[in-house]
Formats: C-alpha cells, sequence, structure tokens
C-alpha cells in the first residue's frame, strides 16, 4: 500500500472530504512510495520524528503544522527549520496533517479521543440545540465553522455533580497532565461541562460560558484576555463560572492516540503507533 493509498482511505470515512479548502495536506515527502508504518501525533515535532524512525515509520500523521507559521518560504534559511527538513530527508520521511477531516468526522475524532480519556463516554451529549440558535449559527458562520452549526454535533457532557478543584485533580489524573490553569471559584459546583479541545476563537469560547446550562467549560488554549476574563467578572454577578484550560497538546492529543486505534483496522498489515508529542512548555 502506498501513502496516497493510506490518505484516501482516511478521506473516504470522512463526509465531503476531501474538502476544496483545506489544511490537510502532505507537508513533507512522497505519497507515492509504499508504507512501513505510520505515527500519529499531534505535533511532528523533532523529538518525534526521530522516534518514528526508530520505530521503522516512514508516514507521520499530525494534526498540527509542523514549521510553526504557515507559508513556510521565509524559514528556507533557518537553522532549526534545515535541522528538521534534513531529519526527515534522511529518514525518507512524509507527514501528512489531518486537522479539518478528523474534527469533521463523525464524530469527531478529537473530541471522541478526549472523552476515551476522561472515561466520559457515557456523559456525552447526543444532541445539543443551542448550536442551531440564531446566535450560534452567527457565530460560527463568522469563524468560518458553519458546518458546526448542528445540534448532532455537541461538544456537552452531564456530569455526576463535582466541585471545580475534584474536576481539576481528575483531568490531571486521568490525562497525565501536569498543573492546570483554572479560573472560578474552587468549591463550584459543575454538573454539564462543555469540552472544546483545541483553540476555538474566543468569542465562541465566551458564547459557551454564558449559556444558561454549562457550568464549566474546558478548552485547549485562550487569549487571556478573553474567556477568562469572563469567568473572573461572573464571579460578581451571581453567575459563577468555571473554565480548566488545559494546553492545546494534552487537549488534543488524546484525539490523536485515537486514531492510531481506529486506523488500525482499516489498514490490515500495517503498523499503526502513537506517539505524543507532549506540551511545549513547563512550569518553574
Amino acid at each position: 500500500m502506498r501513502i496516497n493509498e493510506v490518505i484516501r482511505t482516511i478521506e473516504q470515512a470522512v463526509p465531503g472530504a476531501p474538502f476544496p479548502r483545506t489544511v490537510d495536506k502532505l507537508q513533507v515527502g512522497d505519497a507515492r512510495q509504499p508504507v512501513q508504518a505510520i505515527v500519529t501525533t499531534f505535533m511532528a515535532t523533532y523529538a518525534v520524528i526521530a522516534h518514528a524512525a526508530r520505530l521503522g515509520a516512514n508516514l507521520i500523521i499530525t494534526h498540527e503544522p509542523t514549521f510553526y507559521q504557515q507559508p513556510t518560504w521565509w524559514l528556507q534559511d533557518d537553522p532549526v527549520y534545515k535541522a528538521k527538513m534534513a531529519l526527515l530527508r534522511q529518514h525518507q520521511m512524509a507527514i501528512w496533517r489531518f486537522h479539518d477531516g478528523w474534527h469533521m468526522h463523525r464524530p469527531d475524532g478529537i473530541y471522541t479521543g478526549l472523552l476515551k480519556a476522561l472515561d466520559w463516554e457515557a456523559y456525552a451529549e447526543p444532541r445539543d440545540d443551542w448550536l442551531a440558535s440564531p446566535l450560534a449559527r452567527r457565530l460560527l458562520k463568522d469563524a468560518g465553522l458553519a458546518a458546526f452549526a448542528d445540534p448532532s454535533r455537541a461538544y456537552l457532557c452531564t456530569i455526576p455533580p463535582m466541585t471545580l478543584t475534584a474536576l481539576g485533580a481528575l483531568f490531571r489524573a486521568r490525562l497525565g497532565s501536569g498543573p492546570l490553569r483554572v479560573a472560578g471559584p474552587a468549591d463550584l459546583p459543575c454538573r454539564r461541562v462543555a469540552l472544546l479541545p483545541g483553540s476555538l476563537p474566543g468569542i465562541l469560547q465566551t458564547a459557551m460560558l454564558g449559556r444558561n446550562d454549562v457550568d464549566l467549560l474546558v478548552v485547549g488554549e485562550l487569549n487571556e484576555w478573553e474567556s477568562c476574563e469572563y469567568v473572573r467578572d461572573a464571579a460578581y454577578t451571581g453567575r459563577a463560572k468555571g473554565l480548566i484550560v488545559l494546553g492545546h497538546a494534552q487537549s488534543e492529543e488524546p484525539g490523536m492516540a485515537w486514531l492510531a486505534e481506529w486506523l488500525q483496522p482499516r489498514l490490515p498489515g500495517v503498523p499503526v503507533v502513537h506517539v505524543p508529542a507532549g506540551g511545549p512548555l513547563h512550569h518553574e
């Protein structure tokens, strides 16, 4: 099986793929070469590439860009870029980005992986009618996310009541993460939780917090002057809310781990392994 056949196999499982405008493209390498083994990851870091080479893989499926920003023409003489490209060429590695399609898969692959890691699949709501409201439709359209104005694409969980502090401990334990950033009263009882992994526009995060039926919002990352300031003000208005910031990598890595599990039976005879990239920052 060739790498382009792997890509077609994945795209055939995603409604509407391949999309006319998408970031899901081969970033590096030759799609015509036979696939030896596949690594899935949140980010194709230098360390992940080296690990993939040791595993004998020649295809990395990454969720996020490999080279920091787009476009990359201005990086051509950068020593870090050149070293990373040299490593990829040395091992004849191909990198395919799978971002839009994995979110558009039914169910959203990143969200599903996070639910599995939290053991919250039984708590996931099958519908969210708010997504069909005029407000949600307008906000999603303005953000270029009109396809998500669909009540069947719910990102809500109804859990047994827990305090914000207890939920922070649960996330650390089940995701294996370090300290989390949290806003809201420590003893806030939380039952309705919105899970928005990754980095959605702040206006969507804040709108989710403004709902009467959402107690806690869990995100990957945010702008500090947006939704977390809403939470700070909400505490003074009798509408206390909770916010947990997992980190972008920590929130989406479980979804790429599930991709390996999802993909393996579709590619019999081709090893598929998840290699976590980990978060890029540490605490001092």
